[in-house]
């Protein structure tokens, strides 16, 4: 019972803590209009060079976006308790290692979640572009699969923070690698080899090809398996960010890093 309370109000608090530090302000500009100014630049670059259709481009940002929460949000939540020097008494609680810092993930995947399904809604009203009711019936699993994998490499980044100084720089040039790679603008099947498996190896590869077949009419059971990639992806990314936690837990400790700002 300890644990669950730790996971779900330990993980509320931390999250709430962002916005007490930088203002609700911050939310609008940075994860409600720039994903539909993304979507649109994007959109009009494929209409320009004929390549694919807006809601080929609408899809894909509006899951690739979503990484900026997952990433950003998730390293923030964790690398922040160092900065604030509130770290050391975390780490020295009672507390079990898992719902300590996993329950700060769960609020992170649902506001990415908000923050796709948003950019989805408001892209594809923007383009002239519909999803039926069972489109978005299907899609909401598919995106909350998509969130929880993003959240993992969110999770390998938060631990880093733990021992470098500035986390926003690592965060950048991994949503940056996802818009190249994650086939959000450009189809797997278009880029070279080497840069279709790294795609492969990455968070939302997977999910927002399966968004992409479920709205033009596939069942879940006919993703299943896109599906199946993608949360395997979360699996490993998340168990590994958890063990690069507790590794970098004990080299603080070892060089009395802890909270060295």
């Amino acid at each position: 019972m300890n644990s669950l309370r730790v996971f779900f109000v330990g993980g509320l608090i931390s999250y709430r803590a962002l916005f007490g530090w930088l203002t609700p302000a911050v939310y609008i500009p940075a994860l409600i209009l720039t994903p539909i100014f993304q979507i649109l630049l994007f959109a009009y670059i494929g209409r320009a060079a004929g390549s694919q259709g807006d809601e080929f481009y609408v899809i894909g940002n509006s899951i690739q976006y979503a990484s900026v929460p997952c990433i950003f949000v998730m390293s923030q939540t964790i690398a922040d308790e160092r900065f604030f020097q509130t770290l050391g008494p975390i780490l020295i609680s009672p507390a079990h290692r898992v719902p300590l810092f996993l329950g700060r993930a769960l609020p992170v995947i649902l506001n990415a979640l908000f923050v796709a399904a948003f950019a989805l809604f408001a892209g594809g009203l923007i383009l002239s572009i519909t999803f039926s009711a069972s489109s978005w019936m299907r899609l909401v699993p598919v995106l909350a699969v998509a969130m929880f994998s993003c959240t993992g490499l969110g999770l390998i980044t938060g631990a880093i923070g733990l021992r470098i100084r500035e986390t926003s720089v690592l965060s950048n040039v991994l949503v940056g690698l996802l818009l190249i790679f994650c086939g959000a603008n450009v189809a797997l099947s278009s880029l070279p080899h080497w840069m279709a498996e790294i795609g492969r190896a990455l968070p939302l590869t997977h999910a927002i090809a399966a968004a992409r077949a479920v709205t033009n009419g596939a069942t879940l059971g006919q993703v299943q398996g896109l599906l199946g990639k993608e949360a395997a992806l979360g699996i490993v990314y998340t168990i590994a960010g958890f063990g690069l936690i507790r590794f970098m837990e004990r080299q603080s400790r070892l060089h009395a890093t802890l909270e060295r700002v």
